[in-house]
């Protein structure tokens, strides 16, 4: 008997990487309903934790964030969304600006900055700010540091603007002093940054998880960001 695969149908792993995908891109579109269906609170401790801004990815809002930000606000953590970013379309350095404001205006300090793909970028921008001063450390989670190769098929302009040979983004990779304040967590399997999140001199943590987006409602990613949160805290507390 002939048990040859049909070379017509997907192998086993595509079909997996298929499926991995089709769950991502839902857990987003629920996301974003959450987003327009009405104004939702951050939720926010009243602990005297260190406190977290939160920095969505591109076309995000803090919404993709809330079950991280549902956690810290748990452990004691002042929780802050930055509303101004809206759907965090503008270019990296405009957004790092608007966060820039946001700290410097709340007259925040000691904060740990908690970011999701894009956000992790500006975050970095922020680092490398005036502002800096303000921040401890920034967790990161499915970051393209080091850019995403399909992004040059993308149609949109913000989108391509992650292509691994964009002025901005090589610049930001080029600023390797900061790169111990941040932890870069990432997906085993991450549908849209192929290269994966790892950042060089940063404290990296692969999580056996698959998706870009799906991966921010699973328990060990929220568990390990909030960990990463408190271990920046108690850092500082050092003599």
């Amino acid at each position: 008997m002939n048990r040859s695969r049909d070379p017509a149908r997907p192998a086993p792993w595509a079909r997996a990487r298929l499926g991995t995908r089709a769950v991502d891109y839902a857990w987003a579109a629920d996301r974003q309903l959450r987003s327009l269906l009405g104004r939702a609170v951050v939720p926010t401790g009243t602990g005297g934790a260190a406190p977290v801004v939160l920095l969505p990815g591109i076309y995000e809002t803090w919404e993709f964030l809330r079950p991280v930000a549902t956690a810290l606000a748990r452990a004691g953590h002042p929780v802050h969304a930055v509303p101004a970013l809206r759907h965090n379309a503008r270019p990296v350095p405009e957004s790092a600006d608007v966060v820039v404001e946001h700290l410097e205006r709340a007259d925040l300090s000691g904060v740990v900055l908690v970011a999701h793909s894009k956000g992790g970028l500006i975050g970095k921008r922020v680092l490398l700010s005036p502002a800096s001063d303000r921040v401890l450390g920034m967790v990161a989670v499915a970051t393209p540091f080091s850019g995403s190769r399909w992004a040059r098929y993308m149609l949109s302009r913000p989108l391509r603007s992650f292509d691994p040979r964009d002025p901005v983004l090589l610049a930001l990779a080029g600023e390797l002093l900061v790169n111990e304040r941040i932890t870069a967590v990432y997906p085993r399997f991450d549908p849209h940054i192929p290269e994966t999140g790892r950042l060089p001199g940063a404290r990296n943590v692969e999580l056996p998880l698959a998706g870009h987006f799906r991966p921010l409602g699973q328990r060990l990613l929220v568990e390990t960001v909030a960990r990463e949160v408190a271990r920046m805290e108690a850092e500082r507390a050092l003599p």
